[in-house]
Formats: C-alpha cells, sequence, structure tokens
C-alpha cells in the first residue's frame, strides 16, 4: 500500500524540479519582454491548465508514443520510452502544473520594481548579482507559492497521467490512479486512506499558501 504514495512523492518532486526550472525562466523573461505575439504565446504556456485531462492526455500520448514524432524519435535514437513508465507520469503532471508555476512567476518578477534593479546597476553591480540579490529575493515569497502549487497539482494529476502512464500497479501507480482502481475493485477502505491523504495534503497546502500571501487564513 505504500508504493502509491512513494511513487507520487517521487513524481511530484521531480515534476515540481521541472517546472519550478522552466515556468521561473520563462516568467522571468516574459515579465520583462514585450514583443507582437506575445498573448498568444503567454496563452500557449497556460493552455494545459483548462484544457480537460482527457485532451491534453491525449495530445502528450499522441507526441511520446513510439509512433508520434517526439516518442519516435527518443526510442529510436536514444532507446528512451516515455509511455506506460513513470516518466510519463512525471510528463503528465510537468505539463498540468506548468502554467500555475508559470502564472505566479511572471506575477513574481513582474512585481519587482525595477526603480531598484536600476539603482544596483547604476553602482556597477552586475545583472547576475542584482538578480541574486535583489530581484529573487524580493521575487521569492510568490515564487515559493508557484513551486508549493505546482507540487500539490502534480500530487493530484490523474487523468493525463492514466492515458500516458496508465495503470501498472507497482511501476505507474500513482495515489489518484490508485484511488480509481481501488474504488473500481469495491477495496474502499485502502480507497479511503488515499483520498485522506490527498485531502489533507491539498488542504495544507492551499491554507499555507493563503496564509503566506495575505497574512492570515481567515479575513
Amino acid at each position: 500500500m505504500i508504493h502509491p504514495l512513494w511513487l507520487s512523492l517521487k513524481v511530484s518532486l521531480v515534476a515540481t524540479l521541472l517546472v519550478a526550472v522552466t515556468g521561473g525562466v520563462l516568467g522571468f523573461y516574459f515579465s520583462r519582454l514585450h514583443f507582437r505575439g506575445k498573448t498568444l504565446v503567454e496563452a500557449l504556456l497556460v493552455l494545459p491548465m483548462v484544457l480537460p485531462p482527457t485532451v491534453l492526455g491525449f495530445v502528450l500520448l499522441y507526441l511520446v508514443s513510439r509512433q508520434g514524432p517526439l516518442g519516435s524519435f527518443l526510442y529510436h535514437t536514444f532507446g528512451i520510452q516515455i509511455v506506460f513508465t513513470w516518466w510519463g507520469a512525471v510528463l503528465a503532471s510537468s505539463v498540468v502544473a506548468f502554467p500555475l508555476m508559470y502564472l505566479n512567476a511572471t506575477a513574481a518578477f513582474g512585481g519587482v520594481d525595477p526603480k531598484l534593479e536600476m539603482a544596483a546597476r547604476t553602482l556597477g553591480k552586475s545583472p547576475f548579482y542584482v538578480f541574486w540579490t535583489i530581484t529573487l529575493p524580493l521575487a521569492w515569497p510568490t515564487l515559493l507559492s508557484g513551486i508549493v502549487l505546482s507540487f500539490a497539482r502534480a500530487l493530484g494529476e490523474f487523468g493525463a497521467t492514466l492515458m500516458v502512464a496508465g495503470y501498472i500497479p507497482g511501476k505507474t501507480d500513482t495515489l489518484p490512479l490508485a484511488i480509481f482502481f481501488a474504488v473500481a475493485n469495491g477495496e474502499d477502505q485502502k480507497a479511503l486512506l488515499y483520498a485522506a491523504i490527498v485531502l489533507v495534503f491539498g488542504f495544507t497546502v492551499v491554507a499555507w499558501v493563503l496564509a503566506t500571501n495575505r497574512g492570515r487564513l481567515f479575513r
């Protein structure tokens, strides 16, 4: 019974690391860049947030299956198969969690007063120094909220994961998948235990984010 919990934590941690880096970098640059078509590019980046999980899962399955454009390249060139492995679960979780990280990163870096950065540069500080000593510390609280929310979203991913990773006990049985198939098999006590874990964790994350960003949980 411990495997789904352990696998979900592993998948969520790897997915969160991936989206923290990609979402953070893209959020930083898109908060500063202005170009024609920016809105369309951002809409594409945030699109997974509003797509039905089955649609998102189907698109990912088409791309990374052995017959898909990306999956065929990876398999025949490097011998890597993503579908029906825990890496498939990582991919699905990363894609659905990415918009949360990107939006938080964009808000975080966009909220930093450029006058503070400019003042540091006039004192001869390098862009690298300015970023690590001024920009990142000021943006960090919102970035951290994005990281935590992304982890929680990755932990709860179900639909796209089922299509890309499948349900293979002992291999791809994340918590949401284990809950679904436990109910389907009449194992209500097991499903209740798994559901309680997800509910408690999800509530804790949301409460923490609200308390951190508002100063207190309830107004």
